[in-house]
Parts: C-alpha cells; structure tokens; sequence
C-alpha cells in the first residue's frame, strides 16, 4: 500500500472549526508532524542570546487536536528564519528548503502515513504544499498526498462581521501587511489583510478614506472584533490586540479595508 501524507486545513485550530472530511483524515494518520517555533517573551521573533525560548503557543493547539483524535504528535523544531531579510524570496526558499529536510529527516525515520495540520486552508499564505512537495523532489521518499480544506480567515472574518468582502461587481484583493501599501497605491477598493504583525494600515495616508473591519484571533475563545472608520478606531484595535495576546499568548489578526470613495451609495 502506497504511504500517505495528508495536509489537513483545522480553521482557527479548535474542534468546532474542523470539517467532517478533515475529522476523518486525521484520525486516518499513524502520526502528526508539526513544526516547534520558539518566541521572545513578549513577541514573535526568534529569542536572541539573552532571551529564554519560550515554547510556541500554538503547539499546544495542535496537540489538542491529536489528542482528542488519539493521534501521536511529533514535535520538529522549526528552522531559524530571517524575518527582515535583503532579499526575502531566498529567505523564504532558504526556510522552505530547511523545513523540507527536517520533515524529510522524520519520515525516514518513522514509518506508517503522516498528517500536517494547516491553520485556515492550506491554498492562501500557507508553505505546506510547497515544503511537501521539496521533500518529494529530494527523491528519498515515495508517497502520495491531499489536501483537505479548512476555514480561511477570511472566511471567518466576513461571518463574524456579517459582511461580503467586496461591493457588488467589485473584486477583492487578499495580500500581506508587508504588501499593503502596494495595494493601496494599485487602487484596489477591497483589500483582505493578512499576516501582519504592526498593523500596517496604521501608516496608510487619509485614513478617512477607509472603513475597516478587524478580527484578532478568530474562532477562538479569546476572539475580538473592531469595525469603524479607519482613523476612528486604531485605538480600539490596540487595545483589543492586546487583550488577544494576553488571553492567548499569540495575535493572528486578519482585517478588511474598503475605500469608502469606491463603495455604492
């Protein structure tokens, strides 16, 4: 029988959030891989010399999903990164290339079919697909893989502020706090955020040209939710960041900006 390796998206990482179809695959596997991050006491980042690891705060998500599926989690520690490279596609293929050969490195040495679990879905800003597929091109490994879907932020975002994320007839843009300003400048009237950690809309100039509808940590129990006028409401989003990492120890925020100039009367 051919080995499987299967890429389950779980939503915000909570039971509740797990389709039907991504229950049954995780149950299915011998085993769970999951990458260790390690963090600053009070951000993101790698620790330096002087700073304690603190364990990742998501892996314990992660094995409470095993856990209730009676699944085995193995830990890999996850391959240091540059996060404010010069050049950030090598970084990015670099940190991609590492990955591969960590996972690479566990499946050789344990045998039977293997999961992955991908917060949100594995198809929008998730390296999975990528780094399973480098682990086949190594050449060193035979199987086959799918993917199971799961609830995009985006998804979540929209239903808990009960919205459409574009205008009628308008398109929408789903992009990075790294690239927002890009955005802007290209003159996209609906414009998902992901993936950033400073709030980049913060910097954006004429804030009243914008409405945004914000989310931190969607799904979870410590969940939160700002709307309002772009200038009206960053202090409120400021405080509500805060309030998630505390309750959580981690923020995933996710947010909508809609040019007020661009929207139907």
């Amino acid at each position: 029988m051919t080995r499987r390796v299967r890429l389950i998206g779980i939503g915000s990482g909570s039971l509740d959030q797990l389709t039907g179809e991504a229950r049954a695959a995780l149950a299915s596997v011998d085993y769970v891989v999951a990458a260790a991050k390690h963090r600053h006491p009070g951000g993101s980042l790698p620790p330096g010399d002087s700073d304690p690891p603190h364990k990742d705060p998501l892996l314990a998500v992660r094995q409470a999903l095993c856990d209730a599926a009676g699944v085995a989690l193995v830990e890999v520690p996850d391959p240091p990164r540059d996060r404010d490279p010069r050049d950030y596609g090598a970084a990015v293929r670099d940190w991609h290339e590492a990955r591969a050969a960590a996972y690479e490195r566990v499946l050789l040495e344990r045998p039977g079919d293997v999961g992955f679990l991908v917060w949100g879905d594995p198809s929008l800003y998730d390296s999975t697909i990528r780094v399973v597929e480098q682990v086949l091109e190594r050449g060193r490994l035979d199987f086959d893989y799918d993917v199971l879907p799961g609830l995009a932020a985006p998804q979540l975002l929209a239903a808990r502020h009960r919205i459409v994320l574009h205008e009628v007839g308008q398109p929408v843009l789903i992009t990075t706090g790294r690239r927002l300003a890009e955005a802007v400048a290209e003159g996209h009237p609906n414009i998902v955020v992901m993936l950033d950690g400073s709030l980049a809309a913060r910097d954006l100039p004429a804030p009243d040209r914008w409405r945004i509808w914000w989310s931190a940590n969607l799904g979870t129990p410590a969940e939160e939710l700002v709307s309002g006028p772009l200038g009206g409401v960053l202090a409120q989003i400021d405080r509500a960041r805060e309030r998630a990492r505390n309750a959580s120890g981690w923020v995933m925020e996710t947010y909508l900006l809609r040019c007020l100039e661009d929207a139907e009367a």
